[in-house]
């Protein structure tokens, strides 16, 4: 029906169709699997929640940074799948305090001790490390290891040396306290030399089980104060060998029941060849090439595990110890095999498996293990469990080396984390290993940490420049500003950078791609912060603060911020800084703005020591406090906390900048006074005296002074002439100078 008018009627509009965007196919995590060495999609077992066990310390010595290297990248990984990617992850370690090391240690430092307070004259211990030092010669020259062999050099001659101080203070009949100290140096140096003797002699006869508990007890407790120094998080459950033999046996009698154990002269045994010919089981998931490296299989059964007798126990030299039948001057506990320990991979299944069950989602450790402890737990486990999988994702650490070299507790080249805290901070530490992927070798060396300390240096002067720009007083409605140009191109970096810290966090969470990414959007935000000042304008407040606690956050996902700091890092330390800043600056602020007033006062007046005070308030005295004062020439001055220590060392800096500077410009005067001298000497000399004193070049001269004749009596060519005639007349130009100046009274 037509409308008024003859136009068609439309009738009621209806909505248009709409589409949804087409998006993006969101990042899944992918983390480096050691059994695919591939970056593999992480798939929890159970929705979000993850399970991870992590093999812990062997507690003989105190902790180094190859521990650290595991436990701050391990803490690092937990943290992002906490944190970031919101996994439920419950976090399981070991400590392992029974094992052949502890018991080998123990048993030598009791031995030692005893036989130093028997305190034995300088014959007797002459003869001593003599006798001890034949068998550590022998294990030298059986060593081919070559890092190995040079420590074990080092240690030889430091006790030949030792011997002769010894012996040559006893044949001059020093004093008995020279010849004493002489001696202490030499059980000092021939510890390792004597120990090693002592227990071979005397080792047997150890029998309190104590002695074998309290060195453990004693570096566990150490371990705890490094972990914490370090703020590596406790683990949600921490198990130790000791608390769990009787599971550890159970664990070792199922393994037999199940057919892939076997029982020799009280030691039981693991069946590598059957457990890998049955079909649903593979030996050495994680390193199939090093089945049959015997060193390797050793060095995994312990140095009290491999004499002929045992190594002649087993079916295959592949086999590996699940329980070790003790001989004396071990531990013991009781069995169904008779009285023994635990061997070393049995402990980590059994404890593992108790905790986690029959499949774990994470299990770490250092890249060392892989094998054989690693394959060896996975290969009893799954034969206790009957199973392929009990162990999804198995993470390894990479190596760390000390400036290049490699580092061994055995080897006596290492570093402890006590010693490293002295040198730097637990977060330079952190970010060090954060600026480096987790699963590759690390290079602890002066290099590594001075990019680390650079590195944080750089992210705390932006954070405080943030925190100078949002204590300046504004309105409620003032602190939404408009947006330029410079606002949307920073703003469109700032959510990129996002993007791609995020890419980099899924692909194995790569912590170095989002350090370098972190650090250039500090630069672009720098770079915009001081157009904006150049411009004499306000740089945006929430862009700023919004950028600044985005870095905030990731740094405390990393643990490298350890309190609720909502902008940069805390200041004071040692758990003083709980609103130290919003405390204490706004009197700060007072003060800086008094004395900028007593400056402009001092300036107009031309009252220098007013403003030597103030500089002096700025320079020496504010530092003490952990107060920086920043003045910049027609801009208010900047009020900054810093950690004291980083502020005087700056101070100390800035010094010998100053000093060197100070030195160089009193080089140049002290220089540019000797070439004015030897130029006033050179123009006092006349120019018929010039050429008489060389006596060597010339023999005969003119009436002015002019030679003629060279020292052979050769009369000079025309070309020597002519040369000599050019450096007379300079010369009798300089000295008219020299004349003309005498004459003025200037010549001094």
């Amino acid at each position: 029906m037509a409308a008024a008018g003859g136009e068609p009627s439309k009738g009621k509009r209806a909505q248009p169709h709409w589409s949804s965007p087409e998006g993006t196919k969101p990042s899944k995590l992918r983390l480096y699997n050691s059994l695919t060495r591939n970056k593999d999609v992480f798939q929890p077992q159970n929705g979000k929640k993850v399970t991870w066990y992590c093999c812990g310390p062997t507690v003989y010595d105190a902790s180094h940074m190859g521990h650290a290297r595991s436990y701050i990248s391990f803490d690092i990984l937990r943290r992002v799948l906490r944190d970031y990617f919101k996994y439920d992850v419950f976090y399981c370690i070991n400590i392992t305090d029974i094992d052949d090391k502890i018991i080998k240690r123990a048993r030598q430092n009791y031995l030692f001790e005893q036989y130093r307070e028997k305190k034995p004259p300088a014959v007797q211990l002459f003869e001593d490390v003599q006798v001890a030092s034949k068998p550590f010669s022998a294990i030298l020259n059986d060593t081919t290891d070559p890092d190995k062999k040079q420590m074990l050099e080092r240690i030889q001659n430091a006790v030949k040396s030792a011997v002769e101080h010894l012996e040559e203070a006893v044949q001059k009949k020093l004093p008995g306290e020279e010849i004493n100290k002489h001696a202490e140096k030499l059980l000092e140096e021939a510890k390792d030399v004597l120990s090693e003797w002592l227990d071979t002699k005397f080792g047997s006869q150890v029998t309190d089980n104590s002695i074998f508990s309290n060195l453990p007890k004693f570096w566990e407790e150490e371990y705890h104060k490094d972990m914490e120094a370090l703020n590596v998080l406790p683990p949600d459950v921490l198990t130790r060998v000791s608390e769990y033999v009787p599971e550890i046996v159970a664990f070792v009698q199922k393994i037999v029941d199940n057919g892939y154990g076997y029982v020799s002269n009280g030691s039981v045994y693991f069946d590598t060849m059957k457990f890998d010919a049955t079909e649903k089981h593979s030996y050495a998931k994680l390193v199939p090439e090093a089945v049959g490296d015997q060193k390797a299989l050793q060095e995994g059964e312990g140095d009290l595990s491999i004499s002929a007798d045992r190594l002649n126990e087993k079916r295959s030299p592949n086999d590996f110890a699940l329980w070790k039948s003790s001989k004396p001057g071990e531990p013991s506990w009781d069995s169904p095999w008779g009285k023994g320990r635990p061997g070393w991979h049995i402990e980590c299944s059994a404890m593992a498996g108790s905790i986690l069950g029959e499949s774990m989602d994470i299990h770490g450790g250092g890249f060392d293990l892989r094998f054989p402890h690693h394959d060896n737990e996975l290969a009893q486990s799954e034969a206790y469990f009957e199973n392929d999988h009990w162990v999804r994702y198995f993470l390894h650490t990479g190596h760390l080396t000390i400036a290049g070299c490699k580092m061994s507790k055995s080897l006596k080249n290492f570093i402890t984390i006590k010693d490293a805290l002295k040198k730097h901070t637990a977060r330079q530490l952190r970010l060090a290993f954060l600026m480096h992927s987790w699963k590759d070798t690390l290079d602890y060396s002066n290099n590594t940490m001075e990019s680390a300390i650079q590195y944080e240096k750089f992210l705390s002067e932006f954070f405080l420049n943030v925190k100078d720009i949002l204590r300046a007083p504004v309105d409620l409605i003032g602190q939404f500003q408009k947006w330029e140009f410079r606002e949307t191109e920073l703003s469109k970096s700032f959510y990129d950078k996002k993007a791609v810290i995020h890419e980099a966090l899924c692909d194995n969470i790569d912590t170095r791609t989002v350090l370098e990414e972190m650090r250039s959007l500090v630069s672009q935000s720098n770079s915009y912060i001081a157009a904006k000042k150049t411009a004499r304008q306000m740089p945006n407040r929430l862009l700023l603060e919004s950028i600044s606690s985005y870095l905030t956050q990731m740094l405390k996902i990393f643990g490298a911020i350890e309190n609720d700091e909502a902008i940069g890092f805390p200041v004071g330390g040692n758990g003083q800084n709980i609103n130290l800043e919003s405390t204490v600056m706004p009197y700060l602020q007072v003060l800086s703005d008094f004395r900028e007033g007593v400056r402009q006062i001092a300036r107009e007046k031309k009252v220098t020591e007013v403003l030597q005070l103030s500089d002096a308030l700025r320079d020496d005295i504010l530092p003490e406090l952990g107060v920086r004062f920043e003045d910049h020439e027609g801009l208010p001055t900047v009020v900054k906390l810093v950690d004291r220590e980083t502020l005087l060392k700056e101070r100390e800096e800035k010094k010998k900048i100053e000093e060197e500077k100070k030195r160089k410009k009193e080089e140049a005067s002290r220089k540019k006074q000797e070439q004015e001298a030897a130029k006033l000497a050179k123009m006092k000399i006349p120019p018929h005296a010039m050429f008489k004193s060389e006596l060597d070049k010339y023999s005969k001269f003119d009436e002015n002074g002019f030679p003629t004749h060279d020292t052979e009596g050769k009369e000079l060519s025309k070309g020597q002439m002519k040369k000599l005639k050019k450096l007379y007349e300079a010369q009798e130009k300089l000295h008219k100078e020299y004349l003309q100046m005498v004459q003025n009274g200037t010549a001094n």
